[in-house]
């Protein structure tokens, strides 16, 4: 076994101009899929935290059948004051759970004394609301954050308004009951819409939401939640559906929803998207090994007929043949990934140093961060070192079946 690992790692010098091109396809292949799956991967991070850590949180809990009716923003199924406390206690139980907070969530009118428009309005504890959602107040495109008594405005509301800060609204909603109720706010700030289901709403202070509803108990819409490690996100997923979908109203029935961001943002499917142009890659990648070392060993079988008609008729077996140019194959393909990955990690190295920013949207740049795991690369490797055994399979299985008198008769 030894000596046919040790001529098959000679072979490769015979013809080095044409086994250094296909370890440089190879690796020019790695450092495609690494430094895509890579900077495609900060692009997705990028936009999850700043999906999550804007506006949704990582997890939302609800009560059942309410994001179904999410656009009509129903006030008829919240989750009350007893259901709040029994959740509550299961929430401070999860070591996993960094922070959460109580959200309302209504729809009504604002008016600036002239003129009228239908908003959708989030109402927040706001200390609570910034240790889950970190970057909402970095959406402020003008203003301080919120206080009671005041109201964050969306920009496109404050636009068409031409509200400035320290303008005086009226806040109109119709609370369960069906009476209607207005409240007068002032302009804090001005938010910047993003992408998301709310992405456009406007912003109130909780306790201005219960007096504007006539809440008399504590009432919430929604939970959101934050994780101390995003990587959690199917486990704490896991646990909540099993603690809270026990809990079930006189009914038999469940009281909680459990989502997470994946199922509440438009954007997950452009995650997913990301994923499978990785995939289209890696496939590509596939292609060219295998088209590359297929044809190197073809033209090696070709080119050593003679050779083989010799150490055939002097006793080699047809296995040790096909060995020998497997052998062949797993140098190349281990030769290209070893060189793909070393030029890969230096490429990304340079990419995290030079600080390059890609412009997003009207005020924001996403600055490309990326990163590869030990995961991706293993995985990688093992891709191109399986594909380059594949396609040596044919050449092998060719070169063992000549007939040495045959071969030997060949120019």
């Amino acid at each position: 076994m030894f000596n046919i690992i040790k001529i098959s790692f000679r072979n490769l010098y015979r013809q080095k101009r044409r086994s250094f091109l296909t370890i440089g396809i190879v690796a020019f292949g790695v450092l495609a899929v690494l430094l895509f799956t890579a900077t495609a991967g900060s692009f997705k991070n990028f936009m999850i935290s700043e999906i999550t850590d804007s506006m949704l949180g990582h997890i939302q809990i609800h009560g059942k059948g309410y994001v179904s009716s999410l656009d009509n923003l129903p006030l008829d199924n919240t989750i009350k004051a007893t259901q709040i406390n029994k959740m509550a206690q299961i929430l401070d139980e999860i070591p996993e759970i960094e922070s959460y907070t109580y959200r309302i969530l209504l729809g009504g009118m604002v008016s600036n004394y002239l003129e009228s428009t239908s908003a959708k309005i989030s109402a927040i504890i706001p200390a609570k609301e910034k240790k889950v959602a970190p970057l909402l107040e970095a959406r402020l495109q003008e203003g301080n954050f919120l206080r009671k008594g005041e109201i964050l405005l969306p920009e496109i509301i404050a636009k068409g308004f031409k509200s400035k800060i320290g303008d005086d609204i009226v806040l109109i909603a119709t609370n369960v009951d069906g009476s209607v109720n207005g409240l007068p706010l002032k302009i804090s700030g001005i938010m910047e819409s993003v992408v998301g289901p709310t992405g456009k709403y406007g912003y109130i202070h909780f306790d201005d939401a219960k007096s504007i509803l006539r809440m008399d108990e504590m009432e919430v819409s929604e939970v959101a939640i934050r994780l101390k490690n995003f990587n959690d996100l199917e486990k704490v997923y896991s646990i909540l559906n099993e603690k809270l979908g026990s809990i079930k109203n006189k009914n038999d029935k469940p009281i909680f929803e459990i989502h997470t961001w994946e199922k509440l943002s438009p954007f997950y499917s452009i995650a997913n998207m990301i994923d499978m142009m990785s995939l289209f890659i890696k496939i590509i990648l596939i292609g060219i090994v295998l088209v590359s070392i297929m044809n190197v060993m073809i033209m090696a079988v070709y080119e050593r007929t003679k050779e083989i008609g010799s150490i055939s008729a002097m006793g080699t077996l047809p296995s040790k043949i096909r060995l020998m140019f497997l052998f062949e194959g797993l140098f190349l393909g281990i030769y290209g990934s070893i060189i793909g990955i070393i030029i890969s990690l230096i490429a990304i190295f340079i990419v995290n140093i030079s600080h390059i920013t890609v412009s997003f949207g009207r005020n924001s740049n996403i600055l490309l961060q990326p990163k590869v795991s030990l995961a991706q690369i293993g995985l990688t490797a093992l891709i191109v070192i399986f594909v380059a055994i594949i396609a040596v399979l044919e050449p092998a299985f060719k070169a063992s079946k000549l007939e040495p008198i045959e071969a030997l008769r060949q120019n």
